[in-house]
C-alpha cells in the first residue's frame, strides 16, 4: 500500500489525529487515535438507508440489520455474539433514513475480534430462508410494541404530517405488510448490492493506530475488496415534497395526551444549521429551557416537554414534543404556538445566547470523552457531510452565532404554519 493512499485529515490538539486510507475497490477507513483511551469502538457504516428503499422494498435496510448478526459460513449467531462478549465488548447496529451502522466497542487490544467480527458479518452473511423467518417475526413484534407506545406513534405521525408518503414519512422499520411479503431473494439481493466495498466505510476511534487498523480491514473484508465502483441510482423519494398536513390526530384511549408541534426546516449542509441549533437549545434544550419553564415549571401542564431537530440530505424537521393531561392539551398547544411566535418576532437574549451556545459546546466536548461517540462522529462526517472539521474549529463555529442570526432564522422558519400532531383519547374534529 503506497503513501499516498493515506491522508492526515485532522490533527487536533483538542482532539484526536484523523486519518483515512482508501483500500482498493473503495473502501474507506478512517481512524481517530486517541492515545490516553483505553476503549476502542469500530463501526462499518452503510451509505444505504429508509430513503433508497422502493415503497414496496420498505423495510428491507432495517431487516437486513437484524439479519446480518445472524450467522455466516465461519461463525453461528451465537458465535458472532459470544466473540464480542467474551472479552467484555458489545455490539450492536441501527438504520437510519441515510444510512445503517454496525458497530462494536471493545478494549483497545481486542481490536482485530471486532474488526474481524464485522468483516465477517458484512461480507459472508448467509441470509439463510430460516433466519429470514425467524427475524420476520421479531420484526413485526417490534413494529407492533412501537404501535402500543402513544410517544413513539406521535413522532411516526408527524414524519408522515411533513413528508407524506416517500420514504422519510415511512417508519424506518417499515409497514408489516411490506415486512410480511419480503422474500429471502429480496433482501439478499438488497445486500449484494448495497454492501460492497464503495458503499462501505470503516470506522474506529479511541486506542487505535491507523495502520494496524487498515491491516486488519484489509484482512476481515478481502473478499469485497477489488470490486468495480458502480454508481447508486436516485434515491426514492427525490421528488418534490408535499405540503405538510396542518393537523393529524389518531386515538389512543391514553391517560396522557402525546403532542408535536413543529414545521420541516433545511438541509444538514445549510450554513444556519449553528444558529438554529442554538435557537433549539434555549426553545426547549433542558430544563433551563423557555418551554420547560413556561410548560412545566411555571404551570405544571406536562412532565415532559422539549424541542427536537432532524436533518437530512435535501431537508430537515423541528419540532416541539409534549405529554399532558387531556384536558390540558389545548393550553399546552396554545403556550407552545404563543412562545414559538415570540421567539420568531423577538429573537433572543445575550444571556439565553451564552447559554444556548454554552449547552451545544459542552455536549459536544462532554461526547470526545466516549471512543463510541468519536466513532458516530466519524462515520457522520464521512457519509452525511463529507468533511471533518476539527473540534477547535467546531466550538469556533459556535461561538461565531449572533442574536442577530439566530433572530433572522427564527423569523425565517418559526413563522410557517404549524404542524400539529396528537395522540390520545380524542378524534381529530376536537381540534378544529
Amino acid at each position: 500500500m503506497s503513501r499516498s493512499q493515506t491522508r492526515t485529515l485532522i490533527d487536533d490538539p483538542l482532539g484526536g489525529t484523523v486519518r483515512v486510507t482508501v483500500l482498493p475497490g473503495g473502501l474507506r477507513v478512517l481512524t481517530e487515535t486517541v492515545p490516553t483511551m483505553r476503549s476502542a469502538s469500530v463501526g462499518v457504516w452503510v451509505g444505504v438507508g429508509a430513503r433508497d428503499e422502493a415503497p414496496e422494498f420498505a423495510g428491507v435496510s432495517h431487516f437486513l440489520e437484524h439479519l446480518l448478526f445472524k450467522g455466516t459460513a465461519k461463525r453461528t449467531a451465537t458465535e458472532i455474539a459470544e466473540a464480542v462478549e467474551s472479552v467484555g465488548g458489545d455490539s450492536n447496529a441501527y438504520t437510519a433514513r441515510e444510512l445503517t451502522c454496525f458497530y462494536a466497542r471493545v478494549l483497545d487490544d481486542d481490536l482485530p475480534i471486532a474488526v474481524d467480527v464485522l468483516g465477517d458479518a458484512m461480507c459472508s452473511s448467509l441470509v439463510t430462508p430460516a433466519d429470514v423467518e425467524v427475524e420476520r417475526d421479531v420484526i413485526l413484534e417490534e413494529i407492533a410494541a412501537s404501535a402500543d407506545e402513544p410517544s413513539d406513534v406521535v413522532h411516526e405521525l408527524f414524519a408522515k404530517a411533513l413528508f407524506g408518503a416517500g420514504a422519510l414519512g415511512r417508519d424506518i422499520a417499515g409497514d408489516p405488510a411490506t415486512v410480511r411479503t419480503l422474500t429471502r431473494e429480496q433482501i439478499h439481493d438488497f445486500y449484494r448490492q448495497h454492501y460492497r466495498a464503495p458503499n462501505l466505510t470503516v470506522c474506529a476511534a479511541g486506542g487505535v493506530e491507523h495502520g494496524e487498523t487498515v491491516k486488519l480491514v484489509a484482512e476481515a473484508f478481502a473478499p469485497i475488496l477489488g470490486g468495480v465502483d458502480v454508481p447508486r441510482g436516485r434515491r426514492h423519494d427525490e421528488d418534490a415534497l408535499p405540503v405538510p398536513v396542518p393537523l393529524l390526530v389518531e386515538r389512543h384511549d391514553t391517560e396522557q395526551a402525546h403532542l408535536v408541534v413543529g414545521c420541516r426546516t433545511f438541509s444538514r449542509h445549510d450554513e444556519r444549521k449553528d444558529a438554529f441549533e442554538v435557537l433549539n437549545n434555549v426553545l426547549g434544550g433542558g430544563m433551563s429551557s423557555r418551554l420547560f419553564q413556561s410548560v412545566r415549571e411555571q404551570r405544571g401542564l406536562a412532565y415532559t416537554v422539549y424541542s427536537f431537530t432532524s436533518y437530512y440530505a435535501d431537508t430537515g424537521m423541528f419540532g416541539v414534543y409534549a405529554g399532558s393531561n387531556p384536558d390540558r392539551v389545548h393550553q399546552v398547544r396554545s403556550l407552545v404556538l404563543a412562545e414559538l411566535a415570540r421567539i420568531a418576532s423577538e429573537g433572543v437574549s445575550e444571556e439565553e445566547l451564552r447559554r444556548g451556545k454554552g449547552m451545544s459546546k459542552g455536549g459536544m466536548v462532554l461526547s470526545m470523552e466516549d471512543s463510541g461517540s468519536r466513532m458516530n462522529a466519524l462515520g457522520r462526517a464521512e457519509l452525511l457531510y463529507g468533511e471533518h472539521l476539527s473540534l477547535e474549529r467546531e466550538l469556533a463555529d459556535i461561538d461565531a452565532v449572533t442574536v442577530d442570526q439566530i433572530r433572522s432564522v427564527a423569523a425565517e422558519i418559526l413563522t410557517q404554519p404549524m404542524t400539529t400532531v396528537a395522540v390520545g383519547p380524542f378524534d381529530q374534529k376536537d381540534f378544529a
